[in-house]
């Protein structure tokens, strides 16, 4: 058994598969360590690294691979790593996550952070760092991850504007959602929402609203949004319109029997999970 992903739902299946004693299982993934992606904004502010060894997450016997998959082919029942190798085999867990959506917004992309991957947090690590306390900081975005960031930061003293688009916190009961905002309010944040607080556009140092406001802004950082890696396509199996691989109710591709996935990279019946770990770690039991 391969599993491609040594994220939340990679490893989860991963470590549930060695309790059967007819299969071995070999791991890809780009990095040698694991990334807790629940932590990146604690990384982004100096209070966590973000990284666990695998030795502390993976199951003995699990053969552990550092590498790129650059493509799955079907026929051969092998992946293709980047470097020119391959592994061989004989049923395949395709959990290879999210990352962040490209910004849609004009200048966003040029000119906010993302945060969505360790190296866009590592990035953004040392601009927080060397910004000064009195500088306005602005995160755009109010599901998990944007709440997060913007009271992290607000907790390091930092100036901090969240813009909603819409409302703080979508996915929240409205008494959660309460309690969310009055922590930020606690925190200094200022929080955006309603129709007139979605982003039009980003420079160097202004964010402009829909209501024609401009917010000065030394740090933009985008949260809004995420994105799957396109390998699924690149290899000719059917996706859905962002890329996630198409499965069944039982999260079997529905091109390939001996291919399962789990977690954001994953659509059962074109109707897939919300992105989160949330849903990564217990599809990721579902498919071990």
């Amino acid at each position: 058994m391969v599993v491609i992903g040594g994220g939340y739902a990679g490893v989860m299946a991963a470590n549930r598969l060695t309790q059967r004693d007819d299969v071995t299982v070999t791991l890809i993934n780009p990095r040698p360590v694991f990334v807790e992606r629940i932590r990146l904004h604690q990384l982004v502010a100096g209070s966590d690294d973000a990284l666990v060894d695998y030795t502390q997450v993976l199951g003995s016997g699990i053969r552990l691979v550092v590498g790129t998959v650059a493509r799955i082919d079907v026929s051969e029942r092998s992946v293709t790593l980047a470097t020119g190798g391959t592994v061989g085999y004989d049923y395949l867990v395709y959990a290879v996550g999210s990352g962040s959506a490209a910004p849609r917004v004009r200048g966003a992309a040029e000119f906010a952070y993302l945060i969505a991957s360790l190296e866009e947090a590592e990035r953004l690590r040392p601009v927080v760092d060397a910004a000064p306390a009195a500088a306005a900081m602005t995160v755009v975005g109010a599901g998990p991850t944007g709440i997060e960031t913007a009271a992290e930061l607000a907790e390091k003293g930092h100036a901090v504007t969240l813009i909603c688009g819409e409302v703080l916190g979508p996915y929240l009961h409205p008494r959660g959602r309460r309690s969310v905002a009055k922590r930020l309010g606690k925190l200094g944040v200022a929080v955006l929402e309603g129709p007139d607080a979605k982003v039009t556009a980003v420079t160097r140092d202004v964010v402009q609203l829909s209501g024609g406001r401009e917010l000065p802004s030394k740090v933009t950082i985008w949260t809004a949004g995420f994105g799957v890696p396109d390998l699924a396509g690149r290899s000719g199996l059917s996706t859905d319109a962002l890329g996630r691989l198409l499965t069944d109710e039982t999260l079997t591709s529905v091109d390939d029997v001996r291919i399962v996935a789990a977690g954001d990279s994953a659509a059962p019946s074109d109707l897939p999970f919300r992105m989160s770990c949330q849903a990564a770690l217990p599809l990721g039991v579902v498919r071990s």
